[in-house]
């Protein structure tokens, strides 16, 4: 199997920073990055503890990449170890790793930072973690897998000036961050709800763009709601799948108040699912996580109203 090289090249000021090289166990085949110069990363050092995930607030040249790799069938050790193997012999140390159920499942998923989807899938009941440390650099890594891809996030902070305003004499931070040229991401949603069983599959994750809730509101409106037919239908369809109802917000507000509210909305979707189209409540639980996973800017009026949604996720397939 083809494999694709991660390169990471960072020059700070006078003094170069040693690149990071990661060989990745499969073909790339599809690739999204941000940074931030300088930027903060919450890097997890333990599993979510019942109210937070633990972590340790690192500064600096900030860079996050997430690839879609071709390898259908392969586990998330698989794609973890060769990777964690590298790290080590970087002289990076290893001080926190962990498997999905000894992370906390959902809790640590949406209490660390990840690139939304379908940029960088997870599966809530099959995912590895791990976050290492050289000196003041910081290295993390995530993966999980769909049914016919796996995907990898790999977050990578180097030390850098806490301003990139250059002063008299001196260069200011430049960043040498080649990309690939690798084909598109598959969308997360197929548009109407007909498509919702094939992103289910595909991806793992769709948004019910259809519901319907008062302004402020946690109440579901009356209708009759083609996205939760669907989900049904999936759900009939994977007798052996369980599927997450997970609310958003926007930003505006505290964060207690949107996990609140959102924690509502998701359990009166969950509620209609079940009465309505005869879910099993076994296979669905309702969660909130307020505004922490955007999939839009919260500065326009336009992005605060995509961050306003329901989704449903596939959290195992047994």
């Amino acid at each position: 199997m083809p494999k694709a090289i991660f390169l990471v090249l960072m020059q700070m000021l006078a003094t170069p920073v040693v690149a990071l090289t990661l060989d990745l166990p499969a073909q790339v085949l599809g690739e999204e990055s941000r940074r931030e110069v300088p930027g903060s990363y919450a890097l997890p050092v333990a599993a979510f503890d019942g109210s937070t995930v633990p972590s340790r607030v690192v500064e600096g040249a900030l860079d996050q990449r997430a690839y879609r790799l071709g390898s259908e069938g392969a586990t998330t050790l698989a794609l973890l170890a060769p990777l964690r193997d590298q790290v080590t012999a970087a002289g990076y140390e290893i001080v926190f790793e962990c498997d999905s159920r000894n992370c906390g499942g959902f809790d640590f998923r949406f209490g660390t930072e990840v690139m939304p989807e379908p940029d960088m899938h997870v599966d809530l009941s099959d995912y590895r973690f791990l976050s290492a440390v050289k000196g003041k650099e910081a290295v993390s890594i995530l993966v999980s897998r769909s049914r016919s891809a796996g995907y990898v996030q790999i977050t990578r902070v180097t030390e850098a000036p806490l301003t990139t305003a250059p002063t008299a004499g001196t260069p200011a931070t430049e960043i040498d961050l080649p990309d690939e040229v690798v084909a598109p991401i598959a969308a997360a949603t197929v548009p109407g709800a007909s498509g919702i069983g094939q992103a289910l599959d595909q991806v793992g994750v769709a948004v019910l763009d259809d519901l319907v809730f008062a302004s402020g509101s946690a109440s579901l409106a009356e209708g009759d709601y083609a996205s939760l037919a669907a989900v049904a239908a999936w759900l009939k369809a994977n007798p052996d799948g369980t599927v997450a109802l997970v609310g958003h917000t926007d930003a505006s507000g505290s964060l207690a108040g949107n996990i609140a509210l959102s924690q509502r909305r998701a359990e009166a979707v969950a509620e209609a699912l079940i009465k309505t189209h005869g879910a099993d409540p076994a296979r669905v639980i309702a969660k909130g996580v307020g505004f922490l996973a955007p999939r839009a800017t919260n500065r326009t009026e336009e992005g605060r109203q995509k961050n306003r949604r329901v989704e449903v996720v596939v959290t195992s397939t047994r």
